[in-house]
């Protein structure tokens, strides 16, 4: 699984990055053959006026299934990268179980029917 983590607006601190990883790698540790890429993007939308302005967006790449794109923002970087990777994690975790799902059951994705156009 490939991590790429970049920081808009402030510095990216080996603290931080370390955090993001250690989460990261927890987090997705169950579907990690299945994840290509992983896509973290920290920004500080306000910048020094400070609120509650400290975004993390994760996008995870998946085969076989689309990417998975998860935004938190919060007034606190780690409680921002926490709460995103935490729903990235449940995100990823769903979708494979249902493609899991419909693979033992023989079931794909409804197929487009010509005479009635659904």
């Amino acid at each position: 699984m490939q991590t790429d983590i970049q920081a808009r607006g402030f510095p990216l601190t080996k603290a931080l990055e370390n955090h993001v990883r250690h989460r990261i790698s927890y987090t997705l540790s169950r579907a990690v053959s299945r994840i290509r890429r992983v896509g973290i993007t920290l920004s500080d939308l306000n910048g020094p006026r400070g609120g509650v302005d400290k975004r993390c967006l994760i996008q995870v790449r998946i085969d076989g299934l689309s990417t998975v794109v998860i935004e938190d923002i919060q007034s606190d970087m780690y409680t921002a990268i926490d709460r995103a990777v935490g729903r990235a994690a449940r995100t990823v975790m769903r979708r494979l179980a249902l493609l899991n799902s419909r693979r033992r059951h023989g079931t794909t994705r409804p197929e487009y029917h010509q005479s009635t156009g659904l």
